[in-house]
């Protein structure tokens, strides 16, 4: 068993790991995706291939984001929405749930099949705060789930699913920037608790895609995020396998930005993913395990397309039973290393690097039981406060903004400023 000690926080990796892995591998030929494919070795980050003045599907870089739940709280919104302005972000990503849009199976020409008084009102609130979204489709309702399905093939009602997608975009045509198009379909728990499919996905994808450009052209398709883990077997396919077999699959048509997904665990963002092996840790449990999504995309000959990072955070989950613990981070660690990865990525990824959107802006319905809890930024109060915060809001809202776009780059404030004890 390996014990070590970063930045206070006592980190512990059992020897078992190890034997897990090499049991999984064992059983490799078993699993719906077949043996355990070996890739080249890739490292070209084409950095200046993303031109950003002909591209009308890239996002300024750096643009600035949050994960928000505006959905159901109509107050609490409206003190939430004056947060992310006081943080000079310029855009939230906010779920669009299926569930919530279409509850019920009615009949396709039904009036009433979708509802939408509550992402009426959530969009009037948040345009009158002059912020832009990034909409999140996902989250299926039960009626529509598909479980008996073939592996490869979509475990959701796919009719109903492309036309809920095309009815998202019709209805706020102009007034959403980008649809990220489900998210973490590497984990059976986001696939109708069926195995992950990358072919099944890029079918998904397509569909999406193919109805939301119909709706609005001009809206940017966003792939989802992946889950990043080293785990094979029926649970979980690796994020990295899962980028190849999208490729392999015919995905890059079907999208404009690649989601990708960036928690730091343990360490500093700035760490070399070759430091944290040689401490014993995995590649990818970094937050520069960026640049190996990147070097996947060049590798297949999409280096003109940007990343988009929807989610990127440290958790300071201090339960000693949860299974986030072992790489939870102190309050005060959490808004350096947030802030110091917009600087990273401000000095390294540009342009390559446009949206990059922290997690989050707390949901007034967590409690501290809730896994997201531990990742926000703060922790949700009564109104008209709404937040009490932790080091990471003075953090985010101190740090430079970094951006193509002059409305977006913001210089640093200075360290006394912190809204939240000024009011």
């Amino acid at each position: 068993m390996l014990i070590f000690s970063a930045g206070g926080v006592l980190l512990i990796i059992g020897a078992v790991i190890g034997i897990i892995a090499w049991q999984r591998s064992q059983d490799d030929d078993a699993l719906p995706y077949g043996p355990r494919p070996h890739y080249a070795a890739v490292n070209n980050l084409a950095a200046d291939a993303v031109d950003l003045s002909t591209n009308a599907k890239v996002f300024p870089s750096l643009t600035y984001g949050i994960q928000t739940f505006f959905w159901w709280h109509p107050d609490y919104r409206q003190v939430g929405l004056d947060h992310v302005n006081i943080m000079q972000f310029s855009h939230i990503r906010q779920d669009f749930a299926w569930a919530d849009i279409e509850p019920v199976q009615r009949p396709k020409d039904d009036p009433e099949r979708y509802v939408w008084a509550q992402a009426d009102a959530m969009m009037h609130d948040i345009e009158a705060k002059e912020v832009q979204v990034i909409a999140r489709l996902d989250k299926p309702p039960a009626w529509a789930l598909r479980p008996d399905v073939d592996y490869g093939d979509i475990p959701f009602d796919t009719t109903r699913l492309f036309e809920y997608c095309g009815a998202v975009a019709t209805r706020y045509q102009g007034r959403i920037t980008a649809y990220q198009i489900w998210n973490e379909p590497n984990l059976k728990r986001e696939w109708a608790d069926t195995p992950p499919s990358p072919e099944g996905y890029v079918d998904l994808l397509k569909g999406c895609s193919t109805a939301i450009r119909q709706a609005d052209p001009d809206a940017i398709i966003i792939s989802a995020g992946m889950a990043p883990t080293g785990t094979r077997d029926t649970t979980a396919l690796p994020d990295e396998e899962f980028f190849w077999k999208m490729y392999q699959a015919g995905a890059a048509p079907y999208f404009d930005v690649l989601g990708v997904h960036a928690p730091g665990y343990a360490f500093e963002p700035e760490i070399d993913p070759q430091a944290v092996v040689e401490q014993g840790y995995l590649a990818w449990q970094c937050f520069r395990h960026v640049e190996a999504v990147r070097a996947i995309m060049v590798a297949n000959g999409d280096e003109a397309k940007q990343i988009a990072i929807t989610e990127m955070g440290w958790t300071i989950d201090p339960r000693p039973d949860s299974i986030y613990h072992w790489f939870a981070v102190t309050p005060e660690q959490q808004g350096e290393y947030l802030a110091r990865a917009y600087a990273y990525a401000a000095e390294h990824w540009r342009p390559w690097v446009g949206l990059m959107v922290a997690l989050y802006y707390p949901n007034p319905a967590w409690t501290e039981d809730n896994e997201e809890y531990w990742w926000a930024i703060g922790v949700p109060t009564i109104l008209p406060f709404a937040m009490d915060h932790r080091p990471a809001w003075p953090a985010l809202v101190q740090m430079r903004k970094t951006s193509s776009n002059p409305d977006y780059d913001h210089p640093a404030r200075d360290a006394y400023f912190n809204p939240i004890e000024d009011d």
